[in-house]
C-alpha cells in the first residue's frame, strides 16, 4: 500500500514561496555584484569553481560538471575567460587530452572582491534563509 503525504496547506506554499523569494533576492544581489566587477554570473561561478577545486586547478570536465553545463559550453566559457585574462589554460602533463584551468592574477583579484561582498551579504541574510529553510521541514506526524 502506498503512503500518501499529508495535504499541503496554504502556509506550506507560503513558506516555500518565501524561501524561493529569499534565494532569488540573493541571486539578484550576486548577479549585480558580478556585473560590478565586469563579469557575467556564469564567469563568476566559473572562477569560483576553479578556485575552490583541489589545488585551485580545475579541468574543463570539472567546470562542466560543477556548472551543470555541457562540455562544449564549458570549453567556450574557458576560452572566453582566458581571452579576458581571468584564467590560464594548460594541457595536463599527466593526460595530454585534459586541459587544466587556473586563475590569473586578474581573476584571483576579482574573485576575492566578489567573495568578500558575498560573504558579507550571506552573513546578513543567513538568519532569514536558515529560518525559512527550517520552516519547510514537515511537521512530525
Amino acid at each position: 500500500m502506498q503512503n500518501h503525504p499529508a495535504k499541503l496547506s496554504d502556509a506550506d506554499y507560503a513558506r516555500l514561496g518565501d524561501f524561493r523569494y529569499a534565494l532569488r533576492c540573493f541571486l539578484e544581489f550576486s548577479e549585480a555584484a558580478a556585473a560590478g566587477e565586469g563579469l557575467t554570473p556564469q564567469q563568476h561561478q566559473a572562477l569560483l569553481v576553479i578556485r575552490s577545486s583541489p589545488g585551485a586547478v580545475a579541468s574543463v570536465g570539472r567546470l562542466s560538471e560543477r556548472l551543470r553545463v555541457r562540455h562544449n559550453t564549458a570549453v567556450e566559457l574557458a576560452q572566453r575567460l582566458e581571452s579576458a585574462d581571468l584564467i590560464t589554460r594548460q594541457t595536463s602533463p599527466d593526460d595530454g587530452r585534459s586541459v587544466l584551468l587556473r586563475l590569473s592574477a586578474t581573476g584571483e583579484a576579482k574573485l576575492e572582491v566578489l567573495t568578500h561582498v558575498h560573504r558579507a551579504e550571506l552573513k546578513q541574510l543567513s538568519p532569514e534563509i536558515v529560518a525559512l529553510l527550517h520552516s519547510l521541514e514537515p511537521a512530525d506526524t
